[in-house]
């Protein structure tokens, strides 16, 4: 009897999820351990006449303040006549990695927020990057790379490939100042859940116990696992880090079917599967079409040769066909047969909902 229960546990796993073993770095991150989010406000020289216009204030006195750093002074009456179509204006973003030193190089990207057309061919100068807390973390500059072009000739013909006005520098800034995260003078951390779940919290804790063979770990709510660092540890927590990172998780995978209204896009997995179902699916088809013509008076009348539409509406609705499946079909037989039947991304989202609703599919339905 023991058995034939512990049989039929693993044939009932597998219908409501697929388990299969996860590593701790993948389901979790440190807490204190991020990423730094930087800008900085800069200009963009060296463009072929797509850069900002007369109508972009700020970049026109950008340029005077940058050459006041130079030395050069220009009157009023200059300022008025200062072209800037070599020159933009660009916000500079990028992210500072955990645990970066001074003088490493970060990639950097570069948006126009003027009217520049292109920065294609542009060379970044000298832009300090701040952080929230308004200190210079990085300092960027560099030739641009934009992946594309922008290319136009009279009569409005004009050819564009990807975002010009966008733009990145690989290993275009330099870390001047980096962020300070003392691990191993730590008693304690916590690991925090990518995705939140009560149950992971505690399989990652109870898997941290058993192999450390010590009560260490403990789940504070779904999202988080408060980890005490053993004696044999202390002032080794990176280690201690990198072990447990390197603990394989049990993880069940919810099915799901993904549906994007927005764009007609349908998601499954192939091994999902679905209770017995009918389903009929027919094409309503309705037309409307708008016809001009004249109406002309006689020619004694005294009336106007106007013009009128005549509007024709019709409605042809396709034989429906009826399609049954019966227990254990999976996901991907459904969506071969509805292909063979004519339905279209759209008409399988509609589809997928009353399945969901009749209660015979064996997965998530999420909208987006």
């Amino acid at each position: 009897m023991k058995r034939i229960v512990i049989l039929l546990m693993l044939i009932v796993i597998p219908l409501n999820g697929l388990a299969f073993e996860v590593k701790i770095r993948d389901l979790t991150n440190v807490v204190g351990v991020r990423y730094n989010q930087l800008v900085g406000y800069g200009l963009v020289v060296g463009l072929a006449g797509t850069g900002d216009g007369s109508s972009s204030k700020f970049t026109i006195q950008s340029i005077v303040n940058a050459l006041k750093r130079f030395g050069v002074t220009l009157s009023p009456s200059d300022m008025g006549s200062l072209q800037t179509k070599n020159i933009a204006a660009v916000m500079v973003t990028t992210q500072l990695p955990p645990f970066a030193k001074q003088g490493d190089r970060i990639d950097v990207t570069v948006s126009s927020i003027g009217d520049a057309k292109s920065l294609q061919g542009g060379t970044l100068i000298m832009t300090p990057l701040r952080g929230p807390d308004g200190k210079v973390y990085a300092v960027a500059q560099g030739p641009i790379s934009i992946g594309g072009y922008n290319a136009g000739a009279g009569g409005g013909a004009k050819v564009r490939k990807n975002h010009p006005t966008v733009g990145r520098i690989p290993n275009g800034a330099i870390v001047e100042n980096q962020v300070d995260v003392d691990i191993n003078s730590k008693d304690s951390f916590v690991l925090a859940l990518k995705n939140p779940s009560f149950e992971m919290a505690t399989r990652i804790a109870n898997t941290i116990n058993r192999f450390y063979r010590k009560q260490m770990a403990f789940p504070i709510d779904g999202g988080s696992v408060k980890v005490n660092v053993p004696a044999l540890y202390k002032g080794a927590v990176v280690e201690l880090i990198s072990q447990i990172n390197q603990l394989s998780v049990n993880q069940i995978s919810v099915p799901k079917v993904v549906l994007d209204e927005k764009t007609g896009t349908v998601v499954v997995g192939g091994n999902i599967t679905i209770e017995p179902v009918s389903i009929s699916h027919g094409n309503l088809t309705i037309t409307i079409t708008s016809t001009k013509e004249v109406s002309q008076p006689n020619p004694l009348a005294k009336g106007k040769t106007t013009t009128i539409t005549n509007k024709q509406v019709s409605v042809s609705e396709g034989k429906g066909k009826f399609l049954t499946f019966p227990r254990g079909a999976t996901v991907s037989e459904l969506i071969q047969a509805l292909n063979k039947a004519g339905a279209t991304p759209r008409d399988m989202m509609a589809i997928f909902q009353a399945i969901k609703a009749a209660g015979a599919l064996n997965a998530e339905l999420e909208m987006m």
